[in-house]
């Protein structure tokens, strides 16, 4: 395996990509910022809910990788013989060992625990010693795989307060584990329901791989009626934008679960759905807070 090296201006990192991958035969392209750990670096993503302060670094480094050192080198000459990659350079080409990929990937992603008795795990892990129940998991396309804050947040929540309720709604259900975490904890009825297409196939794939049943999978227009539990683990801007839709859907005494947000969002969100339901914080972590609301 051999990897090609490129420094790309900022307009030019995207067209480069795709012809390297469509084009020139490279395994995988990686983009970094050029400029790291000097002091022209610079931060390419804001704070959740915040739009980023630019769409890409000045300059970023591509990493692409070729099965052989030929197919590198003539990649390099193709590309750099085009009228519009003037401002391409390389930086270096180089071998570098093989490696089983899939192996070291996976070991990123452990067991997580939720409770001691309720953990997600991936699919080439066994489940530990204490766990009763297991949301079976892998990563995907679409977020919600257990390790960020805001989804162990509402699963424990959902744990903690088990019931049988008669209908959840997982609104942006991203791979489906809060909506999997709900039908595994006593609800009868579960939809789950999203905007991207490959959340709601990702879904699809991790309830049969679970063997949990859920009401609905789709659009959000497919949420009809009323809940007993709404969760929406989202982002504090769309929650805001979403307050009527989300209230109109929590039946009375139901419960509404809001993550997402981080502490300093926290009144804003409460002021935002005072109309409808008080929030109090139900858990933090890590700058992240769980917010609850009661129907009565």
């Amino acid at each position: 395996m051999h990897q090609l090296a490129l420094i790309v201006p900022e307009q030019l990192v995207d067209p480069v990509s795709d012809a390297l991958v469509g084009e020139l035969d490279a395994r995988s392209v990686s983009v970094e910022d050029a400029d790291a750990d000097t002091a022209a670096e610079q931060a390419m993503f804001g704070e959740p809910g915040l739009p980023p302060p630019r769409p890409g670094w000045e300059r970023s480094t591509l990493h692409a990788l070729f099965d052989t050192e030929a197919q590198a080198t003539e990649a390099a000459t193709l590309l750099l013989a085009q009228d519009w990659t003037g401002d391409v350079q390389v930086r270096s080409l180089e071998a570098v060992p093989d490696a089983d990929w899939v192996r070291l990937t996976q070991q990123q992603f452990a067991p997580v625990e939720i409770t001691p008795t309720f953990w997600i795990v991936p699919s080439w892990h066994e489940p530990p010693g204490t766990a009763r129940q297991v949301i079976r998991l892998d990563p995907g396309l679409a977020f919600g795989t257990g390790t960020h804050p805001t989804t162990r947040m509402c699963l424990r929540w959902i744990a903690r307060n088990a019931a049988p309720w008669p209908r959840v709604l997982d609104y942006g259900c991203g791979s489906g584990i809060l909506a999997i975490g709900a039908a595994m904890h006593g609800a009868d009825a579960v939809d789950a329901v999203d905007i991207d297409p490959a959340a709601i196939a990702a879904t699809q794939a991790n309830v049969a791989a679970n063997g949990v049943v859920l009401q609905t999978v789709g659009p959000p227009e497919a949420a009809r009626g009323t809940y007993a539990l709404v969760l929406a683990n989202i982002l504090a801007t769309p929650l805001k934008l979403l307050a009527p839709v989300l209230a109109k859907l929590v039946a009375p005494g139901g419960d509404l679960l809001l993550s997402g947000v981080l502490e300093r969002q926290a009144e804003d969100l409460r002021a935002t759905y005072a109309g409808w339901c008080a929030l109090d914080t139900s858990d933090v972590e890590d700058g992240w807070v769980l917010l609850h609301g009661r129907f009565d």
